[in-house]
């Protein structure tokens, strides 16, 4: 049988699982899934399925297991470095109709969801129990708990409540041969292998998520938020680094630059001081006397970094307000540019002030502006490089830029990305992270999950067969290839 008439054979099979709006192969309604949030890098899938149930999950990865069809997961399409782009000989498989709320239990703070769930969704639904869920990317409000796990999500909160690996307790997955594995569960241990941080933040490479059990926390009794701003980078970077020195852990604190704060303030209205270098958002939460001291703590820390500012929210709606500008930053700064490329690595916290200023450094040399968003408490960077497509030589610019900063974060010490994965984008990067040894472990792993190498090929550790010891040096994708190692 030809290759081709197999493709046809593994369609109709497919089709025979679903009803018939949920497999898509029209040039129209494949447009949709070319790409995800990275916009940038787009390429046509062969076909769309959007399975309704874990069996049709299971049927569809056995049948493409048999015909060597690759599979692309996808969730909300939100995610920023093109973990979900499709492969022009693959199936999309698009899990935003398991989107149902399976079970929330207040008595054991925990919620069972399928993986097409959005994050702010989990939070809504505790809401009436007094309970929530920690993570919130910026992008809540669409992103889907199956993609966060895969990503590792962060946002805002991670600082105190962790990234997503850590509020996850468990979660059902199908591998490519369409078995069914559950790892962990509703309480804090289980028994067999702990093989929970292995999933989360493997970018659909090993395996399907069709359902996660989450950890709910109690909204804390009081919350408030404060607003520093700065005359200048280096004392907003001071003041992060006297705040975690003095053994404080905010809920969350969040550093914008001068660019970001005049787009998200056009954007938003938050009352963000347009003239400040740089302003912090800060969230303490706890019990009512606990976060009076931490505010008094605090407010004492900020004025010893010169802050020349400061503002304290105490009721939600002006909580809601603050943060709203630094949710909303991203679309923003829609608003002063056609485009942006977003980056994502992370740092140490010591390194702030001289990797902004090396930002700073890269942007004269490009001849494009950056707007800096960030969560400064963990190190995790936004860099938004602004740029014009439509202009001959401006996105490689971007592209290029942007590779150089996430080489400058493992040269200061950091890693090429927080939150936002690998996917195809920071490919020549994870060269530079990690040498030849490591990069086989990855592919070792890669290999025992799924030999045959269909779940989502091409992402989150570089196809080429080893990157060898590059020493820092800024690589382009395609340029060193070696033929020793099985290509995934």
């Amino acid at each position: 049988m030809t290759q081709q008439n197999k493709r046809r054979q593994a369609l109709e099979l497919i089709r025979a699982n679903l009803a018939d709006e949920n497999l898509i192969t029209d040039t129209a309604g494949l447009r949709p899934y070319e790409c995800d949030g990275l916009t940038a890098i787009r390429e046509m899938p062969w076909a769309v399925a959007l399975p309704q149930s874990e069996a049709q999950v299971i049927a569809i990865l056995r049948i493409c297991k048999e015909h060597h069809i690759p599979v692309v997961p996808r969730g909300a399409g939100t995610g920023l470095s093109g973990g979900a782009r499709p492969n022009q000989d693959g199936l999309v498989l698009g899990l935003s109709k398991m989107d149902r709320i399976i079970e929330v239990d207040p008595l054991n703070c925990v919620a069972r969801l399928q993986p097409g769930v959005r994050n702010l969704a989990i939070s809504e639904a505790a809401s009436e129990f007094g309970l929530y869920y920690a993570p919130d990317p910026s992008s809540q409000i669409a992103c889907s708990i199956g993609g966060n796990v895969a990503e590792n999500s962060g946002g805002v909160h991670c600082l105190k409540y962790g990234l997503t690996v850590h509020n996850v307790l468990g979660v059902r997955v199908v591998t490519s041969d369409g078995d069914t594995l559950e790892l962990g569960g509703a309480l804090y241990d289980t028994p067999g292998l702990d093989l929970l941080a292995v999933l989360n933040g493997s970018e659909g490479m090993l395996g399907i998520i069709t359902e996660v059990t989450v950890a709910l926390l109690p909204k804390p009794e009081q919350v408030v938020v404060m607003l520093a701003a700065f005359h200048t980078i280096e004392d907003a970077g001071k003041a992060v680094t006297n705040i975690i020195g003095q053994g404080i852990i905010p809920a969350g604190m969040e550093m914008m630059d001068q660019l970001a704060i005049q787009a998200a303030e056009q954007f938003a209205h938050a009352g963000y001081p347009q003239n400040a270098a740089a302003i912090l958002l800060i969230e303490l939460d706890g019990g009512a006397q606990e976060v009076e001291n931490l505010c008094r703590q605090v407010e004492r820390l900020v004025q010893a970094s010169n802050a020349y500012h400061i503002d304290t929210a105490t009721d939600e709606k002006e909580q809601m307000r603050l943060w709203k500008g630094r949710k909303s930053a991203f679309p923003a700064v829609g608003r002063i540019s056609p485009d942006y490329y977003c980056m994502d690595g992370t740092i140490p916290r010591r390194q702030i002030t001289h990797v902004l200023a090396s930002i700073e450094e890269f942007s004269k040399e490009y001849g494009l502006r950056v707007a800096n968003v960030f969560h400064a408490g963990d190190g995790n960077l936004h860099p938004l490089i602004l740029f014009d497509a439509n202009q001959p030589g401006e996105l490689a610019a971007a592209e290029e830029m942007g590779g150089r900063i996430l080489e400058l974060c493992v040269a200061v010490g950091g890693t090429v990305t927080g939150e936002h994965g690998v996917g195809v984008e920071k490919l020549n990067q994870m060269c530079v992270q990690f040498n030849a040894s490591e990069l086989e472990q990855f592919f070792a792993l890669k290999h025992a999950w799924d030999p045959h190498g269909l779940l989502n090929p091409g992402k989150g550790i570089p196809t080429l067969t080893r990157c060898g010891e590059l020493g820092g040096m800024h690589v382009r994708h395609g340029e060193i290839a070696f033929p020793d190692i099985e290509r995934f």
